[in-house]
């Protein structure tokens, strides 16, 4: 566990751009709690899933999985993380230089989502975008190419060289192995989505906040941005149902087809 911490603590300096201090770390923080604060006013509460009559009517669809399963699921995302950890870190490393070179610090961008039951997390990625991307994004929304509130475009100004050749392989994704560690993810589960975006789902679309988010799921292996907002959803609802180590076994081994083949990715 103590790799776990030097990795995060490297990502944590990374993302305040190496020399930050507590208190400009808070004030980046503080305005990132008020950006998020902002793209979700007048939208119904996360928490309201649980008052919803559409969620009542989930409870009957899925099936309660005994702690055995839970316990066994976690112990295998936290082996599978560590091994891919140790296996990548080359990887790891030609990709942090490869940003460095490209466009600077911070080389690891993290975003505010939400996880199981709504519950907010750091979400950490490989930068694949300019500094400037977030002050940029209002900017795009009108060029949006999904429909619903997850923003989706597939020639985004706002992708660097390096970018888009990590994100055509989901090399950009790699960090969140340490949200698998920190328990924040899971291997397999529905992708979380930001803050802002989740906040603009109906109750329908977050009955996928019933499990802890992943790596990858159904979506994954469906064609990701080539499929609508409401299908994704449906898939997502789908594995909540269908949920097991069996399940997760044929998305995994299903999931390195499509990065191979690079199906699906903008």
């Amino acid at each position: 566990m103590e790799f776990m911490s030097k990795m995060t603590e490297t990502i944590e300096k990374s993302t305040d751009g190496g020399g930050a201090r507590a208190g400009a770390r808070a004030s980046a923080s503080a305005s990132a709690i008020r950006l998020v604060a902002d793209e979700a006013a007048d939208t119904a509460s996360i928490t309201s899933i649980y008052e919803s009559p559409a969620y009542a009517e989930s409870l009957k669809d899925i099936h309660i999985k005994p702690k055995a399963y839970e316990a066994l699921k976690r112990v295998l995302d936290i082996l599978f993380s560590l091994f891919a950890l140790v296996v990548l870190a080359p990887v790891f490393l030609i990709v942090a230089i490869c940003i460095k070179l490209e466009d600077g610090d911070p080389i690891i961008f993290r975003q505010l989502r939400n996880g199981r039951d709504g519950k907010e997390f750091w979400m950490y990625k490989f930068r694949s975008m300019v500094k400037e991307a977030p002050q940029m994004h209002r900017n795009l929304l009108q060029y949006n190419e999904m429909q619903g509130p997850a923003f989706k475009l597939k020639d985004d100004p706002r992708i660097t060289k390096v970018g888009y050749i990590i994100r055509r392989t989901s090399i950009d994704e790699l960090p969140q192995l340490l949200n698998v560690i920190k328990g924040d993810m899971s291997i397999v589960g529905p992708r979380p989505l930001p803050t802002y975006e989740t906040s603009q789902c109906n109750a329908i679309h977050n009955r996928r906040l019933l499990v802890k988010p992943g790596l990858t799921c159904y979506w994954q292996i469906n064609g990701r941005n080539n499929i609508e907002f409401d299908e994704w959803m449906e898939l997502d609802w789908k594995y909540v149902k269908e949920r097991s180590l069996k399940t997760d076994a044929k998305i995994v081994l299903k999931t390195f087809g499509v990065v191979v083949s690079g199906n699906g990715a903008n």
